[in-house]
């Protein structure tokens, strides 16, 4: 994908708003075939008769929104990369759950088009090569006091179970996100995630030490320690040594 110019479609239902971002989009090099629709069925049906690489889409229009889009593209066998182009910062959540390439808030500014269409050339890369430092850096939307903010998942140094929400410790503060551990833990495995404990996922790269104590065993990850299950303890001895030995 990175070698050949993308084919997108661009749905959005105010002509205003869909002529912009066909216009921004021309701009960019990466871009080859743009097709336009101005609502989800409309937008379906193209999707249906045409492979087609990326859709930038509105999230609130008539018939089908984007969101609702999105959920019946998720059962294609080979489904298009998604980038949500809205003015409501509150479906970031759900497009995190529907594993949205990039959400771009309107109005939209040309460099931060250009970012989500890296993303998406990224995104669509081969990766069987790469090693886990090289893969993409994922965006996650949290909220917090009605804000949402976006941080990078190579912040997050362990992740804790709250029933269905998961928390995410970064290095000053924690975010509660509305997917569960086991999710988390299925989607970052290959980015050095892994289950110490049946409450606590820890990113590999930020364990500072292992201690085993009158057979307890505890890792360190800045300032706080974790406790580690007996049944996790051998496997996760032998991630670290190797993660090591990969530094």
């Amino acid at each position: 994908m990175a070698d050949s110019p993308l084919r997108a479609l661009v749905a959005d239902d105010e002509e205003p708003a869909l002529a912009e971002l066909v216009y921004l989009l021309g701009q960019d090099r990466r871009i080859g075939e743009i097709r336009t629709a101005s609502n989800g069925p409309d937008a379906l049906k193209i999707l249906q008769a045409t492979d087609l690489d990326v859709v930038f889409c509105d999230i609130k229009m008539p018939g089908l929104d984007g969101i609702d889009l999105a959920r019946v593209l998720s059962k294609f066998a080979s489904r298009p990369q998604i980038v949500f182009v809205t003015a409501y910062d509150e479906h970031a959540v759900a497009a995190f759950d529907l594993e949205a390439t990039d959400y771009v808030m309107k109005p939209v500014r040309q460099e931060r088009l250009a970012e989500a269409v890296r993303r998406v050339v990224t995104q669509g890369s081969p990766t069987a090569l790469q090693s886990p430092d090289e893969t993409e850096d994922e965006v996650i939307p949290v909220e917090l006091a009605g804000v949402t903010r976006f941080i990078q998942r190579s912040t997050v140094r362990y992740v804790e179970a709250q029933g269905d929400y998961a928390r995410l410790h970064t290095g000053q503060n924690s975010h509660l996100v509305r997917i569960p551990l086991s999710t988390l833990e299925e989607r970052w495995s290959d980015a050095g995630f892994t289950r110490i404990h049946r409450s606590t996922l820890v990113a590999l790269q930020h364990v500072d030490e292992m201690r085993v104590d009158g057979g307890r065993c505890a890792v360190r990850v800045g300032d706080d320690w974790l406790p580690v299950s007996r049944r996790h303890t051998r496997e996760l001895r032998d991630l670290l040594v190797r993660s090591t030995s990969l530094r």
